[in-house]
């Protein structure tokens, strides 16, 4: 079971714990306030062009007023984080970093984009390389295809699939694997002790990144649960929702209340 020095109460065996991304476009300031209210297990942190995100002791600060241990750093390898932290291995650095000094369990990485040169060639190697420098985890996350014109194009190196690749450590998305036409609950159980951390949302095959709540796409989000707790998952399940079509006050907290029960009930986490 991962542990936190700010944890102000013991983890559960299978932590359940918010994503910043889920509380967007609100702030980092929030996931923890949303956290804490709802009885979150602690956040994970996605590193983007907000300060707070990218401050170690601005993140320790919220999470000890919140009683939230931050568990996860998700480092600022998409597109839209490209002007974040410099250069592909000095996102993955700064990351590990932050991680290892705020006690968060892993660092969670994209697969390298193909024109990523320097990075993509030796990507499983530097990846072993700066976990074990920080004494972190990085777990590589399984992205999909990209079509152009109804064709797929090749836009990572050496897969967006990490199952078949040489990655210790794996983070699996629900959302991701619906728009690739994958079932997660299989894949889970392919994975076996290299998924390291997961991140719970659903989607269906529309090839959109639709984020969905689980239970609302086509992903056997249940099931993979039952499993996990199962088999004594040692990792963490970062619950990463899209809330944006939530209007009125308290609409956000409710989806995200209802999603921490559905996986919570389905962990097998809360009381007939």
């Amino acid at each position: 079971m991962p542990e936190s020095s700010s944890s102000p109460r013991p983890l559960p065996d299978i932590p359940v714990v918010l994503s910043s991304a889920s509380v967007y476009p609100l702030s980092v300031y929030d996931t923890f306030a949303v956290a804490h209210d709802l009885g979150y297990d602690g956040v994970e942190v996605m590193v983007t062009g907000s300060q707070i995100s990218r401050n170690p002791d601005e993140l320790k600060h919220l999470s000890e007023k919140y009683e939230q241990p931050i568990l996860a750093i998700h480092a600022p390898t998409l597109l839209v984080t490209q002007q974040v932290w410099g250069k592909a291995w000095t996102k993955v650095e700064l990351s590990a970093a932050m991680a290892a000094e705020v006690g968060a369990h892993a660092v969670i990485v994209h697969p390298p984009f193909r024109w990523q040169t320097g990075y993509a060639e030796n990507f499983a190697e530097g990846v072993r390389r700066v976990a074990e420098e920080y004494g972190v985890i990085i777990a590589v996350e399984n992205m999909y295809p990209w079509r152009v014109r109804g064709r797929e194009a090749k836009a990572y190196l050496p897969h967006w699939n990490p199952v078949p690749e040489p990655y210790e450590h794996v983070t699996w998305d629900f959302s991701h694997a619906a728009i690739a036409g994958m079932d997660s609950y299989e894949e889970i159980r392919r994975l076996g002790d290299r998924l390291t951390h997961v991140h719970l949302t659903d989607g269906t095959p529309n090839g959109r990144d639709e984020h969905l709540l689980p239970g609302e796409g086509t992903q056997r989000c249940a099931e993979a649960l039952r499993y996990l707790a199962e088999r004594k998952f040692t990792g963490v399940v970062s619950i990463e929702v899209s809330t944006r079509r939530a209007k009125g006050a308290g609409e956000r907290e409710d989806l995200l209340g209802r999603t921490l029960e559905f996986t919570r009930r389905h962990l097998g986490q809360l009381d007939d």
